[in-house]
């Protein structure tokens, strides 16, 4: 009886052939409408659901695979690339976490959307540094780059899951004269979640920054007051 042949080596070019199985144009369109793309991306128009498919199937793409889909200028193999990295990170040990983290780090000016930001900073950079030293946020929040910036409030999510609200404060007020939209979205959203966990810690910076902070900002960071209270802190009257 013959031997089994070996499995085929899972890599680069396989995870983009598997990607473009699941391609569809009219999707592809709509996506390149709902980024705002300005025509420095292409949009495959692979679903979420079909996304996670490919993730899981090359979960343990090796890294020098992962980095040559982080640099592409596809849209999709740049969030397949972040999936994985976020699924390995989940099954990995102390010494993996922090292998993917750096790596993360190290390539994160291959990331140029907000949502390449929000697939990966949360499951990656929040969850290694909610129980670590937490001084490069403060770092990324002053970088130039509007993804960093986004990153560093971002990844905080994972902080606020756990309990944990100052380092949102912190870098929220750090944040409150950004000249970015898609950084006033990232402080609004951040502080709602604030006001899950703690609505009186939100209270209290909306009462002290309400008049001065940026409209989208208060708007997405009081989404879910009544619209009596959310008045009064748009008029500024609290």
């Amino acid at each position: 009886m013959p031997a089994p042949k070996s499995p085929s080596p899972i890599g680069y070019t396989k995870a983009r052939q598997a990607l473009r199985l699941y391609a569809n144009s009219s999707r592809a369109q709509v996506y390149r409408w709902y980024f705002k793309d300005p025509g420095q991306d292409r949009f495959l128009g692979v679903s979420t659901k079909d996304m996670r498919r490919v993730a899981r199937e090359f979960r343990e793409l090796a890294m020098p695979d992962v980095r040559k889909l982080m640099l592409s200028r596809v849209h999709e193999e740049r969030s397949l690339a972040h999936a994985i990295l976020r699924w390995q990170f989940e099954k990995g040990g102390e010494t993996e976490k922090k292998r993917i983290f750096n790596f993360y780090i190290r390539h994160r000016n291959t990331i140029h959307s907000w949502d390449g930001v929000d697939d990966s900073a949360p499951y990656i950079v929040g969850a290694y540094l909610l129980e670590r030293e937490k001084s490069l946020l403060y770092q990324l929040a002053r970088s130039p780059r509007i993804w960093d910036r986004r990153i560093a409030m971002v990844a905080t999510l994972w902080f606020i899951r756990n309990g944990h609200i100052q380092d949102t404060l912190k870098l929220a007020e750090m944040l409150l004269e950004d000249k970015e939209d898609l950084i006033h979205k990232a402080c609004g959203w951040a502080l709602r979640e604030v006001g899950k966990k703690d609505p009186e810690a939100l209270e209290q910076f909306l009462r002290r920054h309400c008049r001065t902070m940026p409209r989208t900002m208060l708007r997405y960071a009081i989404e879910r007051f009544e619209e009596s209270e959310r008045q009064r802190y748009l008029k500024g009257t609290v």
